[in-house]
C-alpha cells in the first residue's frame, strides 16, 4: 500500500529564497526505513535531509533523524531549523518550547512566533573539546586546504570541538584567503579517518561587517559534503571554542555573536549564536535561525 509523505525543501539561516543552507524535510516519516531515508537524502542531494517521526515517549515531542547523501549523522543545525520551521507551520504552533530526540540526545527547541512567521532556536548538545591537531596531521591539514601556516591565526589552536557533531576549528587571518580556499577534498577525507572528525570549519575574525564577528566556510567531504553553505554545528561549537580559549570578551554570563557563511558559494546566510558561560567556561550553546520554504510536495512510496 502506497503512503504519501510531506516533503519540503527549506532554506535555513535566511529569509531570502535560494540563499542560506537548503535542507530536505519529511514531516511524517513514520514507516520509512533507514534505507528509504538514505535513498531520499541521496535523491534530494542536499547536505542534510531531516525525517520527523512521531514521539514514542512523554520525554519528547518528535524524533528526528538526519541523513547526508551518503551517511546518517547524529544532528544537524540547519536541518533542525528547517524541520522545526516546517513542523511549526503544519501544526500552527504558538511561541513555545518543544523537545526533540536526536542522535545527540533529547534537546529543547524554542519556537518563536512573530508576524505570522517563525524563528527557531536550537539548543545544541554537550560541549566537548577534543584533540588539538598538531604535528604531521596539522601539516597535512594545511596542505589539504591549500593554505600556508602563515595564514593561520596566532594563538588559535586547531582543535576538534563538538556540540553533538564534531568539527575541526581552523582560524585564519584573512577573509580574502578564506574566500579563495580550494581544498583537496580527497586529502581532507583521508585525514578525517585519521583524526576521527569529518568536518573542517575554517573561520576568520577579519570581518567587513560591523555586526558580524565571524566569516567561515565548512568542508566535510568524508560524509559527502564537499562544502556546506551555513552550518549550525560549526558555528555553535566555535562559540564554545572562543570562550574556552579566552579569545573573546564576555560578561561571564552570556557571549553572543553573528556569523556569516556561504559567501564563496553565493548562498550567504547569517547564524546567531548564544553561549551561556559559568566560571569563564562555556556550558550551553544555542543557535538562532530564520527559514523560508522553497517548495512543498508529496512523495509516494
Amino acid at each position: 500500500m502506497k503512503r504519501k509523505y510531506n516533503l519540503y525543501q527549506i532554506d535555513s539561516f535566511t529569509k531570502e529564497k535560494f540563499t542560506g543552507n537548503p535542507a530536505g524535510v519529511i514531516t511524517n516519516a513514520d514507516g520509512l526505513t533507514s534505507d528509504d531515508m538514505q535513498k531520499i537524502a541521496r535523491e534530494l542531494n542536499n547536505s542534510e535531509t531531516a525525517f520527523i517521526f512521531s514521539s514514542k515517549s512523554n520525554e519528547y515531542d518528535a524524533h528526528i533523524r538526519f541523513f547526508t547523501p551518503t551517511n546518517e549523522v547524529p544532528i544537524c543545525g540547519h536541518a533542525t531549523i528547517a524541520a522545526h520551521y516546517a513542523r511549526a507551520i503544519e501544526n500552527k504552533l504558538d511561541t513555545s518550547t518543544v523537545y526533540h530526540k536526536t542522535g545527540a540526545g533529547i534537546l529543547p527547541v524554542d519556537i518563536i512566533k512573530k508576524n505570522d512567521d517563525y524563528k527557531i532556536v536550537m539548543t545544541q548538545g554537550k560541549i566537548e573539546f577534543g584533540s588539538i591537531i598538531d604535528g604531521v596531521n596539522k601539516k597535512d591539514l594545511i596542505s589539504a586546504l591549500n593554505i600556508s601556516s602563515d595564514d593561520l591565526l596566532e594563538n588559535y589552536e586547531v582543535q576538534i570541538v563538538s556540540t553533538g557533531h564534531s568539527k575541526v576549528m581552523i582560524g585564519i587571518k584573512s577573509i580574502k584567503t578564506l574566500n579563495k580556499i580550494k581544498p583537496n577534498y580527497e586529502a581532507l577525507s583521508k585525514l578525517s579517518t585519521i583524526i576521527k572528525c569529518n568536518g573542517y570549519y575554517v573561520f576568520t575574525i577579519d570581518s567587513e561587517d560591523s555586526d558580524i564577528l565571524i566569516h567561515g566556510r565548512m568542508f566535510a567531504p568524508a560524509i559527502g559534503i564537499n562544502e556546506d553553505p551555513v552550518t549550525g554545528n560549526a558555528n555553535g561549537p566555535l562559540g564554545a571554542y572562543l570562550v574556552h580559549h579566552n579569545l573573546v570578551k564576555h560578561n561571564n554570563c552570556l557571549f553572543k555573536f553573528k556569523a556569516k557563511q556561504g559567501e564563496a558559494m553565493k548562498r550567504p546566510g547569517i547564524i546567531e549564536v548564544e553561549v551561556r558561560v559559568e566560571d569563564k567556561e562555556p556550558v550551553e550553546v544555542k543557535v538562532y535561525g530564520n527559514a523560508v520554504i522553497i517548495f512543498k510536495s508529496g512523495l509516494s512510496l
